[in-house]
Parts: C-alpha cells; structure tokens; sequence
C-alpha cells in the first residue's frame, strides 16, 4: 500500500524512513522492502543490528531507532502505531517528528488506531484515508465462535476439547499454517505437549517474547517445517504467513482487548491464493472485546462492499 509513495519520494531524490514499534515487524518488511525495490540499499535498523553504520535512500526501523536522526527523511511512515512501546510514548513520537525534515511528510498507520485518533478523524480534525479492503478483494475473514472450557482447565486434565482437535485437523487438512494463539507464556510448553499427543507426525513448536530463536522459529513456520505455532501476543501483528488459519484460545482473556484480536485475526486471509482463512474464538465465554472485534470486522467488510472495493463477494 505504501510502495507507491515511497517511490514517488525516491523519484523526487528524497529519504525515506518507514518505522515499527517492534523488531520482529520490521524483519518481517525488511525482505518485502529489498524485493519491491531492488536498486536501492534498505537500511535495517534494530538493537545490535549489522546496518547501523550503513547508509542508504531506505531505512527501515524500530521506533527506538528515531532517536539517532535529526531532520533526516522527506518522508517518515510509522507503522503500528498502536502497539508497545511506541503508542503513548512521548519521546517516541517526539523523535519521529523530529526525524522529518522541514516540509517532510509525516504519515500514521494502523489497523487499530487508538480511540483518541479515531475521534479526531471522526470530527475532521485529523487528515486520514481508511482502507476497508486488501489488495486482493476478498473480505476480511470473519471469526467463528467455539465454546470450550479454559485452557488452564484443558491443561489440568491433560486434554483438549475434541471440537478443537477437529478443527485443527481440517485446517492442517486443507495444508494451512496454523497460528494458535494463547495469552500467557506459561501455557505454551504444555500445550505443546498435548498438541503433540493429538497430532502424531504433525511438526508444533513455540515462542514468545522470551525465546531467543523467535525469529528462526518464525522463518521455518513460513516455511511450512512448522505447521502449528503457538504463541502470544508478540506475533499478533507484522507478521505474514500465506495460507493462514488463526486460532485464538482463551478469547475470553482479559489480556486479549478488542484491538488484539483483530490484529492477530488479521493473520488469516492476506494471502491472494488463500484469502478466505479462518479465524477461530475459543473461549468459555462471550466477552465485549470479542463482540467488538467481530463488529469491527464485519463494518469494514460493509464499507468495503459499499466503496466497490471488493471484487470478490462481501460479507
């Protein structure tokens, strides 16, 4: 969505600079920024990253990372504005207004812009263009309700509700990438266990904020060595893998808000060969946020419908 207008800045002989509060999301665009533009030198930018002295028309960073530049770039993007630690950080946003240069442009993206901004640009007070529609036309997935027991009761009595198991084993049946979210990194090694136990032959693994080997865990479940993920948050956004199902257990969580849940549906049905996917909500019980984020979905799917923006069906 953006390439074009980077490239119009290039065109121009301007820098440009694209930020993201988290490292994993800017590995994530790092190869997609290299590939959309072959002849120029992408500058990666993270802590303890091999670029840091390099120079180039492209940089691509974390948030943190602004601090370095100073009336800098002709164009600023900040990506995910809503996520830790860049949302309601001061310094944060000081120092990515402070990296665009006189009469630069500086541009705010989010799927889930916080509350504030979304008031300002409902009253006309906050220039903005909404995107109801990927780029392939297809609407957004629309999660699935499943009533299940609470995973810490799932682990105590060593199993999982067949419903589960059943649709795991379609998904994985259809040759999807499972991301299977779940809300604290204490439940990740047991669930492994009994994923496992249910799904002989079938490769699990998981990370967390924790794991040193995210980011090679998360390269051999792009390439399908790892057919089920189980995760946290950590993974809800940036992260692009074709073929995706999304399933989210414990839904119910008061660590899962609106915003979460949208973002880590958002996993499923990017891909233009696979752009239904499917979204699962596992929970015990049915919660505001999980309305919410269902409601939030199927309105854009409206707008979508509405603007003509979808050229393969509504919903």
């Amino acid at each position: 969505m953006i390439f074009p207008l980077l490239q119009a800045v290039l065109d121009a002989d301007g820098r440009v600079l694209v930020a993201a509060p988290r490292r994993d999301v800017v590995l994530e665009l790092a190869p997609r920024l290299a590939k959309a533009f072959p002849s120029e030198t992408v500058v990666t930018l993270y802590g303890g990253s091999p670029d840091r002295w390099k120079e180039g028309r492209i940089t691509l960073a974390t948030t943190h990372q602004l601090l370095r530049f100073r009336r800098a770039f002709d164009l600023v993007v900040i990506d995910e504005i809503d996520a830790f630690p860049y949302h309601n950080n001061p310094m944060l946003d000081y120092a990515a207004t402070g990296a665009v240069k006189p009469g630069g442009k500086y541009i705010l993206l989010s799927a889930t812009p916080p509350a504030r901004l979304q008031r300002q640009a409902a009253a006309g007070r906050l220039p903005h263009a909404k995107v109801p529609a990927r780029f392939h036309g297809h609407p957004l997935p629309v999660p699935e309700r499943m009533q299940m027991m609470t995973l810490a009761q799932c682990l105590q009595k060593q199993r999982l509700p067949s419903a589960l198991l059943n649709r795991l084993r379609s998904s994985l049946g259809r040759g999807a990438q499972v991301f299977l979210f779940v809300s604290r990194i204490k439940h990740i090694e047991p669930m492994l266990r009994l994923l496992q136990q249910a799904l002989p032959g079938t490769p699990v693994d998981g990370t967390s904020s924790v794991d040193p080997m995210r980011a090679e865990k998360v390269m051999s479940f792009r390439n399908r060595d790892i057919r089920v993920l189980v995760t946290t948050t950590i993974l809800e956004r940036g992260v692009t893998v074709p073929k995706s199902d999304v399933f989210i257990v414990d839904a119910d969580s008061e660590l899962f808000d609106e915003a979460a849940l949208i973002q880590m549906a958002g996993r499923a049905g990017r891909s233009k060969d696979d752009p239904a996917g499917r979204v699962l909500f596992a929970a015990s019980q049915w919660t505001r946020s999980q309305r919410l984020a269902v409601q939030q979905i199927k309105q854009m799917n409206r707008i979508a419908s509405a603007g003509g923006y979808l050229r393969h069906g509504g919903s």
